[in-house]
């Protein structure tokens, strides 16, 4: 194997490591892979292993994983999206009591300026996602509404830190708290992030109930296609454990046998008394598991997470401290006074008279690639059409004012650590300082452009 490994190495030297300085017109990615000979060499490891499906690298990662979020449970599966649909099902199980647990028409508080599939697991499962307005320029939810959201049919709130950006966690878990609500942290953008809370400070995705992250290359580190729920509650940690793996009531591990010493002397539902306890299943479940394969990459890309956080942050304060005067046109991103964002990108939202669209053209057309605030307002797009035109799956507080104007005004920009100083200095200060900041060069003040606005929002 070690000569193997040195091959591997000596690959990645020669045909991987990126050592071409940036020059003008290079592409500048909103975010990529970052990593080195380490990555490769565990996933050849894990290949000439050979065990297909989790084994020791994926132990080894929810030991490293627990340990960096300082939690108790850990567990990893194929994707962010699953780890949110993980965290939800488990609200729904039947081995939380009655009074707790989430039915079908129970209320679910969360923003629509959000990734979808934070509320896609509500909608399949039949609750009813209950909309609140976020605040630029923060792009979190607006917690002053929170109260006028609550129902008699509220159970949770399930939100995002929006682009690593915490949301304010000390308001959200007093609410929770005072109204026996459980709080799902999506924690995907934002892993390395923290929170202060009298005087105690902790991961966010840790603070709630139940936390998600997403290992999709453009996130803090990757498993190519990976994610997990981490939480301190047994009783949620075995309910994920039994949704992610085919719904079985069996917690052994993959190629491990009666581990519980009971295999054969249980009596589940009116199976007959002793049926095998591996193919009991207590929950309608699904598979959602990793290969080794993946968490082996990923065990050498959590040891650069807490570089990658810094990485992040610096990037971030780079082009904000750039942008400083830009305020008269450009929204600034800020953060919650108790927080430490892990920055996923750099959000700006243009003022009146300022162009989004143009100045985004503008630099797609210099390959500084952009992005929208994932689906701006979650409630205007195709998949809501039926449930949009009946009125019914949902509700709405209020009028969802900044969420809206994301539409319209907003993008962001990427601050991932494999952008060098080069590239920050050619897009903050060469590809937009040069034509006298991001909207300089496209404001466009004439009343065509006004009116045009006015009626897309109309129309929308």
């Amino acid at each position: 194997k070690e000569k193997i490994f040195e091959m591997v190495k000596e690959y990645y030297n020669i045909y991987q490591k990126e050592e071409k300085a940036f020059s003008p017109g290079d592409s500048i990615r909103y975010a990529g892979r970052v990593y080195d000979e380490n990555e490769l060499i565990n996933g050849v490891d894990s290949v000439l292993e050979f065990w297909l499906t989790a084994g020791r690298y994926t132990a080894e990662l929810e030991n490293a994983l627990k340990e960096y979020l300082d939690v108790k449970y850990a567990s990893l599966t194929n994707s962010g999206s699953s780890a949110n649909l993980l965290a939800f099902m488990a609200l729904t199980s039947h081995l939380i009591e009655e009074k707790r647990r989430v039915f079908p028409g129970d209320e679910i508080i969360t923003v629509a300026a959000a990734f979808p599939t934070t509320v896609t697991p509500i909608i399949q499962f039949g609750a009813v996602p209950v909309f609140v307005d976020i605040k630029i320029p923060y792009y979190n939810i607006d917690v002053e509404r929170l109260e006028e959201a609550l129902s008699e049919k509220t159970k949770a709130v399930f939100i995002a830190h929006t682009l690593g950006n915490p949301f304010d966690l000390k308001t959200v878990k007093e609410f929770c708290d005072r109204h026996n609500l459980w709080l799902i942290e999506d924690n995907c953008d934002a892993l390395g992030a923290e929170y202060t809370i009298d005087g105690v400070t902790k991961k966010t995705g840790t603070i709630g109930d139940i936390g998600t992250s997403s290992f999709y290359p453009a996130h803090h580190m990757t498993m190519g296609e990976g994610g997990a729920v981490y939480t301190n509650n047994p009783v949620l940690h075995r309910a994920v454990l039994s949704y992610r793996d085919w719904g079985r009531d069996c917690h052994c591990l993959g190629g491990h046998d009666n581990m519980c010493g009971h295999r054969y002397d249980g009596q589940y539902g009116e199976l007959p008394k002793g049926y095998d306890h591996k193919y009991v299943y207590s929950h309608f479940g699904y598979n959602l598991k990793v290969t080794d394969i993946q968490a082996a990459i990923a065990c050498a890309q959590i040891k650069k997470l807490p570089g990658f956080v810094k990485g992040r942050q610096e990037n971030f304060a780079y082009l904000k401290e750039v942008l400083s005067d830009t305020t008269d046109k450009l929204y600034l991103p800020e953060v919650d006074e108790n927080a430490s964002a892990s920055w996923f990108g750099f959000p700006v939202t243009v003022k009146e008279g300022v162009n989004r669209d143009k100045i985004v053209q503008a630099l797609e057309g210099k390959k500084i690639q952009t992005r929208m605030l994932f689906s701006g307002n979650l409630v205007k797009h195709p998949c809501f059409d039926e449930m949009r035109a009946s009125g019914k799956g949902y509700r709405v507080i209020g009028e969802l004012t900044d969420t809206d104007r994301t539409l319209f005004d907003t993008f962001w920009v990427g601050v991932y650590p494999g952008m060098t100083k080069a590239m920050l200095d050619y897009m903050a200060k060469g590809a937009l300082l040069r034509y006298g900041n991001w909207y300089a060069a496209f404001l466009d003040a004439d009343a065509t452009f006004a009116q045009e606005r006015m009626r897309d929002k109309e129309v929308s």
